[in-house]
């Protein structure tokens, strides 16, 4: 997920991490084959619990089974101890937007909107992705904003490929969004994953001036993720320091995934329907 795009700048680096590198990285053919692994574990890990949960749970119950299995399948949990975040996770339900921490406090209930966000660091390299569930039966508003996520998630996906700017991931996400009714949160952002769970480049989900005029080459990993509001696209932090929910209180939906960049398209690293 995004998770903590919004702190792409800082330096501090996940404990696995041994140093931060600068710029963009190009992988290797066998670079990219650990970051295969890496993501079909993440995918793993979210396909699992969207087969999981269900009303009663609590997200606590989904951080654990989440760092179980990481940890099972050699890895470990991304997210956990990365500037300080508590847990393997990040849910975030209804109109919390982002990182929210898991708890035995929070019992999902039928018709949320349940966001699971979620990385594994194996051999060296981060997958990251991020799924939206609808628990239960939930409003046709709610299925309408989380449809519209994922379809966003895949009009950006669909211009991938080496030569294509930044800009028109940006533009066709944005485009979409925008033709449904809903808006993009600016505050967060995709980028980079490989070595660090955030590289260079920010991968904006709107047209901005802010968007680095960079070009895409073969090689290049991406998350990409696009978040957005039935309402207003402000947020604010809750008291925990971590939990973003919509200044409005409407509903919150986000997917993720890390992308290769190919010289013809691109490959979903961490695409759930091949686990």
């Amino acid at each position: 997920m995004n998770i903590f795009s919004n702190l792409l700048s800082q330096p501090t680096l996940p404990k696995p991490e041994k140093k931060q590198r600068r710029g963009i990285e190009i992988k290797s053919p066998r670079e990219v084959e650990i970051m295969r692994q890496s993501a079909k574990i993440v995918a793993t890990v979210l396909k699992e619990i969207s087969e999981l949960v269900q009303p009663g749970m609590t997200t606590a119950d989904l951080d654990a089974h989440a760092e179980k299995r990481i940890r099972e399948m050699g890895a470990t949990p991304s997210f956990k101890g990365y500037h300080g975040f508590p847990a393997s996770i990040c849910s975030s339900i209804n109109n919390e937007v982002v990182h929210g921490i898991p708890s035995h406090k929070k019992v999902i209930r039928t018709g949320d909107v349940l966001k699971v966000d979620t990385g594994a660091y194996y051999q060296g390299f981060h997958g990251d992705s991020c799924i939206t569930i609808a628990v239960g039966e939930v409003t046709p508003a709610a299925a309408k904003l989380i449809l519209v996520a994922e379809e966003a998630l895949f009009k950006g996906i669909e211009q991938v490929k080496a030569g294509v700017h930044l800009t028109e991931i940006a533009g066709a996400i944005e485009d979409h969004v925008k033709a449904n009714g809903f808006c993009v949160v600016e505050e967060f952002t995709g980028h980079g994953v490989g070595r660090n769970l955030h590289e260079e480049p920010a991968v904006f989900n709107y047209r901005t001036r802010d968007i680095p005029n960079v070009k895409l080459r073969s090689g290049m990993t991406l998350a990409i993720e696009p978040i957005l509001n039935a309402g207003s696209r402000f947020t604010r932090i809750l008291s925990d320091r971590w939990t973003a929910v919509t200044v409005d209180n409407a509903l919150s939906a986000q997917f993720e995934h890390t992308v290769l960049v190919t010289d013809s398209g691109y490959e979903i690293l961490t695409d759930r329907s091949l686990v």
